[in-house]
């Protein structure tokens, strides 16, 4: 059942929204070369807590961490280690969400650390404006195979490859809500998107081919074939005044 927000609602959602976009933003400050992955899950539960929110991510499903956070041929869901140590030349996915005064935020980036190559450059900028595409088409009376077929369309412009396998969802007083948002489609198809909508658009890029393969630790996607992927994710609402951005820092 697809739950709509009136406009109180989505304004709580933006409050639980600006605390994950802050957690976010601290911990992508703190990337560099040295640091662990848990070092940088710390960061950002700090960072939560002391907003007086909790991490949505921490027990759920039995999850260890505070945040998902995946280098390089890691799709989703890697788990935070202090033998995971950032290197010239990743990029790490960092996927998070703050649970605040009854509902959640979930985004996630994608980021360097220190130089990459054009490529790998190329595809961080694929998964961000495959987003914005999509964005664009969450538009009322609108049909969710919009939103699919504009990310599909601008991955594969540059020749790269949308998971299939993992998709978007509908966010608020859940982290996984309905109706589900694949980020491949046709324009026209599916359901109808109504105001009051509030959904988790996210596409998950890879260089090479789509399939992935989970690993033994029950959490950890990786590509099948071993070629980086980049993720990029915000909670976004259908509102009287259009798509608002519910996981930002507003003034």
């Amino acid at each position: 059942m697809i739950i709509l927000k009136n406009n109180l609602q989505i304004a709580e959602m933006k409050k639980a929204g600006r605390i994950t976009a802050e957690a976010m933003a601290v911990a992508i400050e703190s990337i560099r070369e040295g640091v662990s992955t848990w070092d940088l899950d710390r960061i950002i539960r700090h960072r939560i807590e002391r907003c007086g929110a909790r991490p949505t991510f921490l027990g759920y499903g039995g999850f260890p961490g505070s945040a998902c956070i995946s280098l390089n041929d890691e799709v989703i869901h890697g788990i935070p280690s202090r033998t995971k140590i950032l290197h010239e030349g990743d990029i790490v996915k960092i996927d998070v969400g703050a649970f605040y005064h009854g509902f959640t935020g979930d985004m996630a980036r994608t980021v360097p650390v220190g130089r990459i190559s054009a490529e790998t450059e190329k595809l961080i900028t694929a998964a961000r404006e495959s987003f914005e595409c999509g964005v664009a088409a969450f538009k009322e009376g609108g049909r969710m195979g919009d939103i699919g077929s504009a990310i599909q369309n601008r991955v594969e412009a540059d020749g790269f490859s949308v998971v299939r396998r993992y998709i978007g969802h509908g966010v608020g007083r859940e982290l996984h809500e309905d109706p589900e948002v694949p980020n491949f489609g046709t324009a026209g198809r599916g359901i109808r998107l109504q105001k009051g909508m509030t959904l988790a658009i996210e596409p998950m890029v890879n260089i090479g081919k789509p399939d992935v393969r989970e690993l033994s630790d029950g959490w950890t996607v990786k590509t099948a074939d071993g070629t980086l992927s980049a993720h990029y994710e915000n909670s976004v609402a259908l509102t009287d005044e259009g798509t608002v951005i519910l996981t930002a820092i507003y003034d």
